[in-house]
């Protein structure tokens, strides 16, 4: 949980700090981290210990060569290799991609059930009931979730709203155990 607040202070600053320069920090993390997960050398490279930060800055270098990064995304990933929290940056990617979505007025959230596909008057169902809780329509994806009995669990930001007999079991069971 500290590691998630430390990587949102980080992410709330870069994407402020570009904000106000009309920078958009996330289409350039967003090529960093394709190219991270394209490359375990360069995952291992900016990830492990075993190489020091002067290597780490000439790899990001040769990477700055090929593809144009703004410098003050430049100067963030600098300082997150000094302060020793460059493994902050996947929390911090998709922390900024949050705060961007939530700039522009978009929402994303998830739908978890048992079945393959979740029927379109369910979604808007439970997309109605976020969008009164939440103030906006979230866009929501539906992934199936074997591990969930029966029911639905609706996920937007940090709001999650459990619907499943999995739930609701485990509070008629705590109830039990509290009297």
């Amino acid at each position: 949980m500290k590691t998630q607040k430390i990587a949102k202070a980080y992410a709330k600053a870069i994407f402020e700090l570009c904000q106000e320069h009309k920078i958009s920090v996330t289409a350039e993390l967003t090529i960093l981290t394709e190219l991270i997960n394209k490359s375990d050398a360069l995952e291992n490279v900016l990830f492990l210990d075993l190489f020091t930060n002067g290597e780490k800055i000439a790899v990001l270098e040769g990477i700055y060569a090929k593809v144009p990064f703004k410098q003050e995304t430049k100067n963030f990933l600098a300082f997150l290799l000094q302060e020793g929290r460059i493994g902050l940056l996947p929390l911090i990617y998709k922390t900024v991609s949050v705060l961007e979505d939530d700039s522009l007025g978009f929402l994303k959230g998830t739908i978890e059930g048992v079945e393959e596909s979740i029927n379109s008057e369910m979604k808007n169902q439970i997309k109605s009931i976020l969008a009164k809780r939440l103030g906006l329509a979230p866009e929501l994806e539906y992934k199936k979730n074997v591990s969930i009995t029966a029911g639905y669990r609706a996920t937007v930001q940090d709001l999650q709203i459990d619907a499943t007999i999995d739930s609701q079991l485990e509070s008629l069971k705590q109830s039990f155990n509290k009297k």
